[in-house]
């Protein structure tokens, strides 16, 4: 060992020391990583920086993105609408819900999907009588499963697509190289926990939502011309939005507010319904009904389009015993509606956090929550156990759920800025079907491109963001908010780190140390040495730091037995994804922490079994889709 792999080895050990210690945020180790290694001469500082320029960097950058252009439309809240079934059982409904968050998490983020499905997946688990857990880890490992499908599902495929571009074969593995692996190890894995795994979950209660019951919405929805409910009887469309638990408590026609109205009174284009729902509800039935909220009185900072303004009058509509018994109510402006919030909207709301929230670290006294937004935390949930003693002394984690008190638009505004997901109300998004239509067609034309191999991914991608931004489907001001910048800082500050450990040949060493004592020149043993390895380590640390972590030292393994490199790259692929054992393998794990009301150890019960699972699945198709 020469004295440039005794130095990238030690920055290596450390580095991944610190990943499992998990005191400091990745992207902030990765950095450290790189800055150590250009200071003692093992990375040329010419190249430090190379990795923000690197394909996989700018792809995973561009798919966040465009990600959040289906979030926002709508268009996945019409699909899950269509596609789940409202009253069937426990198989055919986690059946229904799994195979949407794999089939979603294939082509976007996988914490996108998660969090999109998660609210549904509370009001499942309601229905079905079960804990939330029981729902929540089946889905979080679905859509983990979901995301080894394609190229663009999780970043792991992407660094190995990229590290086999830049020192293998030339070229980076096509849109759905990992389908014929990736489709086998998720279709064994969710058909196991539909029917199967869910009942290995541990029962654990989740505290906070049977205690607190958030007050529904009144607001005003108005019938647009074209509109399919127009002709319907009250009746009917109350009856199509039963499962949402909408009301209709009267209709404005002509300026004559009828309360009461009878219920077969039909509906007329440029009626306005007054509508009692909850606020997780109104996107969905805007959606299914063809209906639009009410235009709000325009304030002298009403610049923002009517997409815009149909979220503004969302957050200011609030129940109020006012609006039902006196009439119509005169739309406040935005100051007073600062002003009033507290009193007249306040409401009880749970958050969860997430890995890359700003608020991680921090307590509720350094947030100054009631300053900054006019909100208030009642109560901190933490792996099962509340606590309401000093809690603004309490430092938030990963994973806590947040009891909060205030306006759903200060509520919203806080959960954007400080990356929760609400768990009792919706992110206060409006469907917009046009929007839903240009999202979900952009995301099928850049994919269609990257296909037929015309440009290259990146160029596909990233021409799909510019659409993207140019025509409204991903507003500018929403831009660095779909970004993970903790995601991309990490990947490119690792890319140069593996680069080293090739051109060093420190790859080359640890690889024939992994030959020399575990693979013992059998290829097929080393395969799976190398993906045993890899998804242990994934289990404990970021899966695209155990990506580009692995790439090199699988290339070296699978040079030294003289196998096909590409075999043991998607062993890589397939071990970065399982992170099933530990809350901090995933960040899906970590999502359902709190709202499951889990510990560290609950996870392994159903995640030991799905990972042998995974390899008794995936090392017989690895061998036959890519001989050694």
């Amino acid at each position: 060992m020469n004295q440039q792999q005794l130095l990238i080895s030690i920055i290596l050990c450390a580095t991944m020391g610190l990943f499992l210690w998990g005191r400091w945020r990745h992207d902030l180790v990765a950095s450290g990583a790189l800055l150590s290694a250009v200071l003692l001469g093992v990375v040329p500082v010419e190249q430090a920086f190379l990795g923000f320029a690197h394909p996989a960097v700018i792809t995973v950058a561009c798919i966040l993105v465009l990600s959040r252009g289906l979030q926002i439309s709508g268009a996945v809240d019409v699909l899950a609408h269509r596609l789940l079934p409202s009253n069937s059982g426990i198989g055919l409904s986690l059946l229904a819900l799994i195979g949407l968050g794999a089939l979603l998490s294939s082509f976007m983020n996988n914490v996108g999907a998660m969090a999109l499905l998660m609210p549904i997946a509370l009001k499942l688990a309601q229905r079905l009588e079960l804990p939330p857990g029981q729902v929540l880890m089946p889905l979080a490992f679905g859509t983990i499963l979901g995301g080894m499908t394609t190229l663009i599902g999780t970043p792991p495929n992407l660094i190995v697509s990229g590290f086999r571009a830049t020192h293998s074969q030339g070229e980076g593995f096509g849109l759905f190289a990992f389908a014929p692996v990736g489709v086998a190890v998720a279709l064994v894995g969710i058909i196991f926990i539909v029917f199967i795994g869910w009942r290995l979950v541990p029962k654990r209660e989740q505290p906070g939502i049977a205690g607190f019951e958030s007050g529904a919405y009144l607001t005003e929805v108005k019938v647009p011309e074209k509109s399919a409910t127009i002709g319907k009887s009250l009746y009917e469309l109350e009856q199509s939005l039963e499962d949402s638990g909408a009301q209709i408590l009267a209709l404005i026609r002509n300026d004559l507010r009828l309360l009461a109205p009878n219920a077969h009174r039909r509906i007329q284009a440029l009626d306005t319904l007054v509508i009692e729902v909850e606020a997780k509800s109104i996107a969905s039935i805007l959606t299914r009904a063809e209906l639009v909220l009410a235009e709000t009185k325009p304030t002298t900072s009403d610049t923002a389009s009517s997409d815009t303004q149909q979220e503004s009058n969302l957050a200011s509509s609030s129940p109020t015993a006012a609006d039902t018994e006196n009439g119509d109510k005169k739309p406040a402006d935005s100051a007073d509606t600062k002003e009033n919030h507290s009193d007249h909207a306040a409401q009880l709301i749970e958050l969860v956090v997430l890995p890359n929230s700003s608020l991680s670290g921090t307590s509720a006294a350094i947030s100054r929550l009631r300053y900054h937004y006019g909100i208030n935390l009642l109560a901190i949930s933490r792996q099962g156990r509340r606590s309401t003693v000093r809690l603004k002394a309490m430092r938030i984690k990963p994973g806590d759920l947040l009891l909060l008190q205030g306006s759903a638009e200060a509520v919203a505004e806080f959960a954007t800025d400080t990356s929760c997901v609400p768990l009792a109300e919706r992110e206060l998004h409006i469907p917009s079907p046009r929007k839903a239509w240009r999202a979900t067609g952009l995301m099928l034309v850049t994919l269609g491109l990257v296909l037929t191999g015309l440009v290259p991914a990146e160029i596909a991608f990233a021409l799909g963001v510019l659409v993207a931004l140019i025509t409204g489907v991903v507003p500018s001001s929403d831009l660095p908010k779909s970004i993970d910048s903790s995601v991309i800082v990490l990947l490119a500050m690792l890319i140069p780190i593996a680069e080293a450990m090739s051109s060093t040949g420190t790859a080359a060493l640890i690889a024939q140390i992994l030959l020399n004592y575990l693979a013992q020149d059998h290829a097929v043993l080393g395969l799976i040495v190398i993906l045993v390895v890899t998804m242990f380590l994934s289990d404990l640390m970021n899966n695209a730091a155990t990506a580009a972590m692995m790439c090199p030292i699988a290339v070296g393994l699978a040079s030294a037995l003289n196998a096909n490199p590409d075999t043991f790259l998607m062993a890589v692929a397939i071990g970065s994804s399982c992170a099933f054992l530990t809350p901090v393998g995933h960040q899906n794990n970590t999502l359902i922490l709190g709202p499951g009301g889990f510990s560290f150890g609950d996870y392994w019960r159903l995640g030991l079994p799905l990972e042998l699972l995974v390899l008794i699945t995936s090392v017989p198709v690895l061998l036959w889709v890519w001989p050694l």
